[in-house]
């Protein structure tokens, strides 16, 4: 069984930063891509950014320049650092990531999801 469990959303100011954090475990053998998605209150939910394991980046244009993705493969923790935000970031952010499993099977796995809230 894999879980993925995020962790360090909260309440702060425009202009604000957070950093959210994903932390997998389990039957893990390789973690492939990981990525963040966000879902607001009566929208889709959409890819904030998303890094393989080679290290390559892909982000939404709302989260170019403002955004960091990474992660500690040692940890099999991935890391979204977010500067400078704004009112519409606020959503329920998830943490996705392809994870093939010691037991031989590999799949999309999703955790619980975060609050962030970006208001005055």
């Amino acid at each position: 069984q894999v879980q993925l469990v995020e962790s360090g959303g909260g309440l702060v100011q425009p202009g604000g930063s957070l950093r959210l954090s994903c932390a997998a475990s389990g039957n893990i053998r390789r973690i492939n891509t990981m990525g963040w998605y966000r879902q607001a209150p009566g929208k889709q939910r959409e890819l904030v950014a998303m890094l393989t394991s080679g290290g390559t980046t892909n982000y939404a244009d709302s989260a170019k320049s403002r955004f960091t993705i990474s992660r500690d493969n040692a940890k099999n923790t991935l890391y979204l650092q977010m500067n400078s935000l704004k009112p519409e970031d606020t959503a329920v952010y998830y943490c996705n990531a392809d994870i093939s499993t010691t037991r031989g099977s590999r799949g999309g796995y999703w955790g619980q999801g975060t609050q962030v809230t970006v208001s005055s």
